[in-house]
């Protein structure tokens, strides 16, 4: 998103557009799957002066506004990413930590299934499986 829509939209709320507001939102688009504080590191890079309140806040502003979505990648902190990436289903491994995306569509029968028969409306955004991947270093590869 550029910084000029940016600023418009957070006008339209009668909000301004800060520069770290502007940094946290790009640290988001650069990191891809970021925790507040890794966005924390990235954005004290450019700019010391940032606190960790200020991510969060700024993380529940952004999402608010709906430019990032966050999920559950572990039972730590959640994990940010932007809301204009294609929807798509985490895959976690338990072992290295290694988060990968796999289409929702993959999902389409057990999502539909669920619709017919409880009325249940699955937000795949938030969809994260955990399991081992298939990387040589966890130890357990997969064909």
């Amino acid at each position: 998103m550029s910084d000029s829509s940016l600023a418009e939209m957070l006008r339209s709320r009668g909000l301004r557009l800060t520069a770290q507001r502007q940094l946290i939102l790009d640290a988001v688009l650069e990191l891809g799957h970021a925790t507040p504080e890794q966005v924390h590191a990235a954005v004290r890079e450019v700019a010391a002066g940032v606190n960790i309140t200020t991510i969060y806040r700024t993380l529940e502003l952004l999402e608010r506004l709906g430019l990032v979505t966050h999920t559950h990648l572990s039972h730590g902190s959640p994990t940010y990413h932007s809301v204009g990436e294609d929807a798509h289903v985490h895959l976690v491994c338990r072992n290295c930590g290694a988060v990968d995306e796999v289409d929702p569509e993959l999902f389409r029968p057990v999502t539909d299934t669920l619709a017919a028969e409880r009325g249940f409306q699955v937000d795949i955004g938030h969809v994260a499986l955990f399991g081992v991947c298939g990387r040589t270093e966890c130890g357990e590869r997969r064909g």
